[in-house]
């Protein structure tokens, strides 16, 4: 399950009584990509929720092409957001407050550190296998990027 799945709305139940109307928590589900993506009823929330959840959608959402909306491209500004906490030397936890605090989005500290280590083994995967393609550059790359997310 990608770490994108394991993202919600904190204050769920109280976004979706002031939108009235049904969303799903998950901040990567369709139906709640769309309501934040069009705008519709967030003129409902309070001020700081509003401006929480617009910055995250202009953050993430916001496509060049509105079909790139379904084709991942959130998912992969929001896991180099991720990555890039995570080299700034935040952990999982102080990763979770920031996106908290920033996004109104919430996550377990445990799903991040998964997440992270996950990251780490592919790097270590792709360094081995550069190594042994003989791409220098790749391999220093891949070695580079493992040690600033390990630190």
């Amino acid at each position: 399950m990608a770490i994108t799945d394991k993202i919600y709305l904190k204050n769920h139940r109280q976004i979706v009584s002031q939108l009235d109307t049904s969303i799903p928590k998950g901040a990567f589900k369709g139906a709640t990509m769309e309501v934040l993506y069009n705008g519709d009823g967030l003129a409902k929330l309070d001020n700081a929720t509003r401006d929480r959840l617009l910055d995250f959608a202009g953050d993430f959402l916001d496509c060049a092409d509105p079909d790139d909306l379904y084709t991942g491209y959130p998912e992969r500004q929001f896991i180099r957001y991720l990555l890039d906490l995570r080299a700034q030397g935040m952990g999982p936890d102080a990763i979770v407050d920031v996106m908290t605090d920033e996004y109104m989005l919430y996550a377990y500290p445990g799903d991040v550190l998964s997440f992270l280590d996950r990251a780490v083994r592919r790097l270590e995967a792709v360094e081995s296998l550069a190594a042994v393609e003989g791409d220098n550059e790749m391999e220093r790359r891949a070695a580079e990027a493992r040690r600033t997310l390990s630190a």
